[in-house]
């Protein structure tokens, strides 16, 4: 790709952003002149810009969306829940464009078609049908992850491209509405799953003409026929576009790791034959994943557990070569990008982009000539070394260049880790629009207020929040805040408010969502958790209203009764403080009935300097963050008990498991067990746990990379380094490893 097409991009991603912000700002306050001002200036440089790159199809969407604006603003037309979304509807699909034109250079074939429907919409007074407008939008929404699941339950479905979420009405019946009739004529049906709403309730209170029903099904038609189909109901379904299946492509390189694990499977049985085909399963998954085939990755996971439980990989021989054979190899481009690359995604794209103040740059640079000296001046030592200079003074000229290389590398370090500095606004921005799509759905009325978006933290941190924000916010809006009615009967206003706030703190980066909804019932939670026996009745009553209120961090833990789309699956808070665990932090909740409620982040401001101790487990050696150690000691192997298959030991009163590391991460064990044990003991996640090692290390700064690409989902790894002999340290995570 060109610089000026590079430069493009940017530019463009920078303008939609801004302009979203302002759409979403202007349906708050209406009469704000300045926002609709600044909104109709994103749509018009849009313009230009898809001009000046010939872009048709996307200037003539734009532009139709700046005539609508320019119609507000000759007062022609109010500003309106509706003109919002098409404006916000058209942002999407120029994003859709973009992303297009990253990856190929060129907008996609349908763009002239896509454009013409924008057009439509947008010149449409009195907006596009329900159903029109849910087929629209189909391709907007993520892919839902029971689609996935759907998917791997139904080993062997290919060609889906439109999944379906069918909730019929309780009187379904009464206004003769026949859902299984309905969605069995569906067109291009694959596969269906129909599951009870609410659990079923004791045969003699069972009401045999109320639907209880959640219909999912998988469709290889297309959104617009899937929703023609579905007009009568159209109130009740909710259609996904599954972008994977769309003709997926495998670059080469992919390619050709997938086919080494086919090989892998088809290689003549011998010893460890269920360890190879664990590991051909669980690369292939990854693989997948990388390329953003959920769906696929999980008929693999589904095929490697019957292929496992079998002791036969044919399952899992069958479901990858399907998944291989399913897709054709990239075609090889014109240019100089590499063919085999595999792709990023478009969060990836918008994160390559950084803007950075230029005096970082010039610190960098003042700090590369100071370096410069010094290599000159070791230099010069080497010299007098060779001369047979007295080694005394030899020593003393080195020792004063280690000290001033010691800083200035120290120096270097902060520099760089600035550069990769994000404001936290980058991040905060990316909620405006599902808290209000949510909030919609809902019906409920609230405004998101954001402050501190001008704090900075590393861009890892700003990256791996979205996940934990985006389900905290999704509690505030569900859980949190109350109807317009509930409000007004509590005295309250009618518009609730949700804070998203950051703010730096020391070393730390604190970041807050604050409701003022009804709070989090303590009574509640204190029966949900004597209904999943997480304590007896007795203890739970004694507990202290904030230590009840950090039960909802338990695993699988809801006081939600019923499924829906936002909640009530037992997943969330309990995921939430892992995340914020693996990144070095921590999660506290406040919580007071009828006021509201905030969940509070406190994170380090970069996760890429790391404080670990070495230890050594049968013969290699690894790394553990330093954050998690409580201490070290030395322990009589008598001292040690024997629990059931596990063993633990007791330190000042209090039992603590005790893990070997060699035995955890399959090292071979066959070496002699040791009088005296050496043990690192260790607490995340509110827990204490110990590792049995061989030997204590050294303490470490390092600089963490990652795992990322095929290996990004490797388990009990938080990343590596290199050490100073070469050699690449394993750095674990010590969260993965006591689950």
């Amino acid at each position: 790709m060109n610089e000026f097409l590079a430069q493009f991009l940017v530019e463009s991603r920078e303008l939609v952003e801004h302009a979203t912000d302002d759409l979403l700002a202007l349906e708050q306050v209406p009469d704000d002149r300045a926002r609709l001002d600044s909104a109709f200036r994103g749509f018009h440089t849009l313009k230009g810009a898809a001009g000046i790159v010939e872009f048709t199809a996307m200037g003539r969407a734009v532009h139709a969306a700046e005539d609508l604006l320019e119609a507000v603003r000759s007062g022609e037309q109010p500003v309106t829940a509706d003109l919002v979304s098409n404006c916000l509807a058209c942002l999407d699909q120029v994003v859709r464009w973009l992303d297009a034109i990253d990856a190929e250079g060129a907008l996609p074939i349908d763009a002239e078609a896509a454009a013409a429907r924008l057009v439509a919409r947008l010149a449409s007074p009195a907006g596009p049908s329900l159903a029109d407008a849910r087929a629209a939008s189909a391709a907007e929404d993520p892919d839902p992850p029971w689609a996935g699941r759907l998917r791997a339950d139904t080993a062997g479905v290919v060609g889906a491209r439109i999944a379906i979420r069918y909730t019929p009405s309780a009187d379904c019946f009464f206004r003769g509405e026949d859902p299984l009739g309905l969605m069995s004529r569906l067109p291009g049906l694959l596969a269906l799953e129909i599951r009870p709403l609410q659990p079923w309730p004791p045969l003699e209170e069972l009401d045999p003409f109320a639907a209880n029903l959640v219909i999912d099904a998988l469709s290889s038609a297309s959104s617009k026929e899937v929703a023609d189909h579905l007009r009568p109901v159209s109130d009740q379904v909710r259609i996904y576009a599954l972008r994977q299946d769309d003709d997926p492509v495998f670059p080469d390189r992919a390619a050709k790791v997938l086919k080494a694990q086919l090989a892998l499977l088809s290689a003549p049985r011998g010893q460890e034959m269920a360890g190879r085909w664990a590991s051909a399963g669980r690369v292939a998954a990854n693989v997948l994943r990388h390329l953003g085939m959920e769906a696929e990755a999980a008929v693999i996971d589904a095929a490697l557990a019957r292929s496992l439980a079998a002791g036969d990989p044919a399952a899992l021989l069958a479901a990858l070569e399907a998944t291989v054979n399913a897709a054709p190899a990239a075609a090889p481009r014109e240019g100089g990008d590499d063919p085999g690359r595999i792709p990023s995604s478009p969060q990836d794209a918008i994160a390559r982009a950084l803007r950075v103040d230029i005096d970082r740059i010039d610190a960098i640079v003042n700090l590369t000539g100071e370096l410069t000296v010094v290599k000159n001046a070791l230099g010069h030592a080497a010299e007098r070394a060779r001369q047979g200079t007295d080694p005394e003074g030899l020593a003393q000229v080195l020792k004063q260049q280690h000290a001033l290389l010691d800083r200035l590398t120290a120096e270097l370090q902060r520099s760089v880790l600035a550069i990769r500095v994000l404001p936290l606004g980058h991040l905060f921005r990316r909620f405006s629009r599902p808290v209000r799509e949510l909030a919609r759905t809902l019906g409920k009325t609230l405004r998101l207020v954001i402050e501190g978006e001008t704090t900075e933290a590393d861009k890892a941190v700003v990256e791996a929040l979205f996940e934990p924000l985006m389900h905290v916010l999704r509690n505030a809006v569900g859980h949190g805040v109350e109807t317009a009615e509930q409000r007004r009967a509590s005295g309250k206003p009618e518009t609730a408010v949700i804070q998203l706030r950051g703010r730096r703190q020391g070393e730390h980066v604190v970041v807050e969502v604050a409701d003022d909804g009804r709070g989090i019932d303590v009574v509640d939670v204190r029966r949900a958790a004597a209904a999943r026996h997480l304590a007896t009745t007795e203890a739970l009553a004694a507990l202290s209203d904030d230590a009840v209120v950090d039960l909802i961090f338990a695993p699988g833990f809801s006081t939600v009764g019923a499924v829906t789309d936002v909640s009530g699956r037992g997943v969330g808070m309990d995921a939430v403080r892992s995340a914020i665990e693996r990144l070095g932090g921590r999660v506290a909740v406040k919580s007071r009935a009828g006021e509201g409620t905030t969940v509070r982040f406190v994170l380090p401001f970069t996760v890429m300097m790391t404080r670990v101790m070495t230890v050594e487990a049968a013969g290699q050696v690894f790394g553990v963050p330093f954050d998690a150690i409580v201490e070290t000691l030395q322990l009589a192997r008598d001292g040690i008990v024997a629990i059931g298959a596990a063993e633990a030991f007791v330190l000042r009163g209090r039992t603590v498991p005790l893990i070997s590391l060699a035995r955890a991460l399959d090292a071979d064990t066959t070496i002699a067990t040791p009088s005296v044990a050496n043990i690192v003991v260790i607490e995340t996640g509110g827990q204490l746990a110990a590792l049995e090692v061989d030997r204590f290390g050294e303490r470490l700064d390092v600089m963490l990379k990652p795992m990322d690409g095929l290996l990004g989902g490797t388990t009990l790894v938080a990343g590596t380094t290199l050490l100073g002999d070469g050699r690449v340290l394993i750095v674990l995570d010590p969260l993965e490893l006591l689950q």
